[in-house]
């Protein structure tokens, strides 16, 4: 038996280009436990002033770290590669402009929609209520197969839409990709059958008819897994045996948030508000 001691595992939440709270949250963890490996929930760019900054550091960091893609950072591929345009509130133009976009763009295509630390399933936001952990690894597993391959431009140019809105395991081609990073990169509210809902961003106590969070979901396969998530940030801080939610609004003047997944210790850094 070895004698190494092993790491402490944090899983940071939504960063959204806040390189500065990211560096004093940094700080803090490497307080509390030096060389501590790194989960990033998704979302590492936009809205925030510094989604370059962002990106450069957390590549830095090599096998230290590892993250899940969300919304945003697909997003980000999209809009570099002229596929979507740039949103309203997008803060990308730095990042857009930087001589290493390339290597940057192409070390994120890299990056899984989905994995396991210390027994958590870590997704950006939700999993379907008839995914079981094994399926959920499994279908992200598809979506990483075509983003690292050679069509991954043309996964791109397929992937925005809300159809089909409920998963069904006959789905082909775009319709079964694009289910599946609905799914882990934009899940909020769900039927207990699955059927997805995307407009409403509300917190979870106003949620539209017939459509509950999707954790609350009844006989959802994942029960006996602890998932970690980010995305919703009117959702908050939320710690339970088997569901952790980590985006508590840094980039709304809320706090960015790390979790120690040994002991469940909680670090925060107050963050002020870029967004109105």
């Amino acid at each position: 038996m070895s004698d190494t001691p092993t790491l402490a595992v944090f899983v940071i939440g939504d960063l959204q280009g806040c390189r500065g709270e990211l560096e004093l949250l940094l700080d803090r963890i490497e307080a509390e436990a030096p060389d501590a490996r790194l989960v990033f929930v998704g979302d590492l760019v936009n809205r925030g002033p510094d989604s370059l900054g962002c990106l450069r550091r957390i590549r830095a960091m090599d096998d230290r770290a590892q993250i899940v893609l969300g919304n945003h950072d697909l997003h980000l591929l999209a809009v570099a590669n002229g596929i979507r345009p740039r949103g309203r509130s997008d803060t990308l133009e730095t990042l857009l402009a930087a001589p290493d976009l390339h290597d940057l763009l192409q070390w994120l295509r890299q990056q899984p929609l989905a994995l396991m630390a210390e027994g958590h399933l870590i997704v950006h936001a939700g999993v379907l209520p008839q995914w079981t952990t094994e399926q959920t690894l499994a279908l992200a597993s598809e979506v990483s197969a075509v983003l690292r391959g050679s069509d991954w431009l043309e996964f791109l140019s397929q992937m925005y839409g809300n159809e089909p809105e409920r998963w069904r395991d006959d789905l082909q081609g775009s319709d079964r990709l694009r289910c599946i990073v609905n799914a882990l990169t934009r899940l909020r509210f769900c039927t207990a059958q699955g059927e997805m809902e995307f407009a409403t961003k509300e917190g979870p106590d106003t949620p539209p008819r017939g459509y509950m969070p999707w954790f609350e979901a009844p006989d959802r396969q994942t029960q006996d897994t602890p998932i970690v998530f980010g995305h919703w940030s009117t959702l908050g801080l939320i710690l339970r045996p088997n569901i952790i939610g980590l985006d508590t609004g840094c980039v709304w003047g809320g706090k960015l948030s790390a979790l120690r997944l040994s002991d469940r210790q909680l670090v925060q850094v107050n963050c002020p508000q870029y967004l109105p």
